[in-house]
């Protein structure tokens, strides 16, 4: 195991946590151009505010379980970026995608209350979220992951050996679109998808999902990144193209009559759907 010292800190990448980073900024910026003190005050008092609101939240949630707390600390220990330049992914990865422990205790809490017993995520990395939601399945529940790159495949698996929930986790290796038409021409079903892969490919999940029974008739699709850094509800033109993909997908699930969705500000947004 790594030491704590070869953990790195890892970048804002949450709408709360980038407007935290600039009120930093603009506090020391006050500071140093003698900005009149009632407007340092204010500036403080929003810094203060909107730094204190994660650490409390994670503080009042039930802490993770080690086997969870291993993989964070093994994903934060990786040198993704020396991985993706020297071409052994196949797409970029960094530890930011990790879901993290307030997301994974939210998943795993809509496990219990679903009463899910077949889950189905989409886009693992590294395991944390399947292994939350794992962790709430019954002795007999299955959770099928999709991952595309093989090394994170492993090295979530890898993981998975040291948890008894572990067993209940299969990895299916390929593209998600493509295990995703494995899935329907094999009459798959699940109660629970979790979708936190390809971006520009949201749509096309979700489409298949509805358009298919891969989603059980009283099942519940959650979806990750839905706020994408707040770039969702800024102007288009300071999105990026996975922020363009998100407001697209946001739209279409807001304009379809098929669902009931709620859109809640946890981490960097997680959207809830059911069939109506």
């Amino acid at each position: 195991m790594s030491s704590a010292l070869d953990v790195a800190t890892p970048r804002p990448v949450t709408p709360l946590g980038i407007l935290v980073e600039h009120l930093e900024t603009a506090v020391q910026m006050a500071q140093e151009h003698n900005v009149p003190a009632p407007v340092t005050a204010h500036l403080q008092k929003a810094s203060r505010l909107a730094a204190g609101l994660d650490p409390y939240l994670e503080a009042c949630t039930t802490q993770e379980s080690p086997d969870l707390a291993e993989i964070t600390q093994q994903t934060r220990s990786q040198s993704w970026d020396k991985r993706f330049a020297e071409g052994s992914t196949v797409r970029e990865l960094e530890q930011e995608m990790l879901s993290g422990h307030l997301e994974g205790q939210v998943l795993k809490m809509f496990v219990y209350m679903a009463r899910a017993k077949n889950i189905l995520d989409i886009g693992m990395f590294t395991g944390y979220s399947a292994l939350a939601m794992a962790e709430a399945l019954p002795a007999d529940g299955r959770l099928v992951a999709c991952e595309v790159d093989e090394y994170v495949a492993n090295f979530a698996q890898n993981l998975f050996q040291n948890s008894p929930h572990g067993n209940k986790i299969h990895v299916e290796l390929g593209s998600a679109l493509a295990t995703l038409d494995k899935l329907v021409d094999k009459g798959e079903s699940f109660d629970f998808v979790f979708i936190d892969a390809d971006k520009k490919e949201y749509v096309q999940y979700y489409q298949t999902l509805l358009d298919s029974n891969l989603l059980s008739p009283q099942g519940f699709i959650c979806v990750d990144n839905t706020l994408l850094q707040g770039q969702v509800y800024l102007s288009p033109d300071e999105r990026t193209a996975n922020g363009e993909a998100i407001a697209q997908f946001n739209s279409v699930v807001a304009d379809d009559p098929r669902v009931e969705q709620v859109l809640l500000p946890i981490r960097d947004g997680l959207t809830i759907i059911r069939r109506v």
